[in-house]
């Protein structure tokens, strides 16, 4: 891990009623001046900072913050929160799948607003309004990602959103996101164009042909937010990455600009 990391070990949950670790990830310059700063609450967070508890390969966060902190001047608290295991379908979506389960979403999401964002906002010098406060994941996290901001317009002022499981619970979402209020704020949205992966066995057809029916959905919500009133490149980055398939160094190799494109409005907010 690199830069200051702090760990809030078994922060239990009476919404979900379990409890798991959250991780914290201080700015370069958190011990050194008296600012106060935005923060991202991001999903996954065993795979965010260290390649010993991932599942798959660690993002990298840690180190790409560093590197946006002392190289652009844009810094945030991040707050990783560790999927619970066998209850992430549970946890990171809003809807109920027939075959997968689901429907805790906003018990996960109460989580995160009445008893993470609480403790996060009391022990550290966050700012707390929506125009600073983030939140972010990939896959199912990116999916609850997106709900998130939608949902809770007064807690969360972006949000990033990485290869979503939009297809989850018959693709629910984009019903969700059509009857949704235009909110202003800022969503990054991404996928690349090799999702299901390809092989050179008698599968390779099918998985590139499911990989194009997926970045054609996320291209689909892309215009369902547009038509909604997020202008491009301004309100809404839309990012389709050539080769890329749905992993954790996909992710972490679209990392940073991600986080330039949602940070660089809040941290000149800050300075004004």
């Amino acid at each position: 891990m690199s830069g200051i990391i702090r760990i809030a070990p078994d922060v239990y949950s009476h919404q979900l009623r379990n409890e798991r670790d959250l991780i914290v990830y201080l700015p370069p310059s958190y011990h050194h001046t008296q600012r106060r700063y935005p923060v991202i609450y991001m999903q996954d967070g065993q795979n965010l900072f260290d390649n010993a508890t991932s599942y798959a390969g660690e993002w990298g966060v840690d180190e790409t913050m560093e590197y946006l902190g002392l190289q652009e001047g844009l810094e945030a608290i991040i707050v990783a929160i560790p999927n619970a295991g066998i209850h992430r379908l549970d946890e990171y979506s809003p809807f109920r799948d027939s075959r997968l389960g689901g429907g805790r979403g906003n018990d996960y999401l109460r989580f995160i607003i009445e008893s993470i964002k609480p403790q996060i906002d009391t022990e550290f010098r966050s700012l707390p309004g929506r125009r600073y406060t983030g939140i972010m994941g990939s896959s199912m996290g990116g999916l609850i990602s997106l709900y998130a901001y939608f949902e809770y317009p007064s807690v969360f002022g972006y949000a990033g959103v990485m290869s979503p499981s939009l297809w989850f619970a018959g693709e629910a979402i984009f019903d969700y996101i059509d009857s949704a209020n235009y909110h202003p704020g800022k969503i990054y949205l991404d996928a690349g164009t090799r999702e299901y992966g390809e092989s050179a066995n008698s599968g390779r057809l099918h998985r590139a042909a499911a990989s194009r029916r997926y970045y054609a959905s996320v291209r689909r919500l892309k215009g369902m937010l547009v038509k909604k009133g997020y202008r491009p490149f301004r309100d809404i980055m839309h990012v389709e990455e050539k080769w890329a398939e749905h992993s954790e160094s996909s992710w972490a190799r679209r990392l940073a600009p991600a986080l330039r494109f949602l940070l660089t409005e809040a941290m000149r907010q800050t300075s004004g």
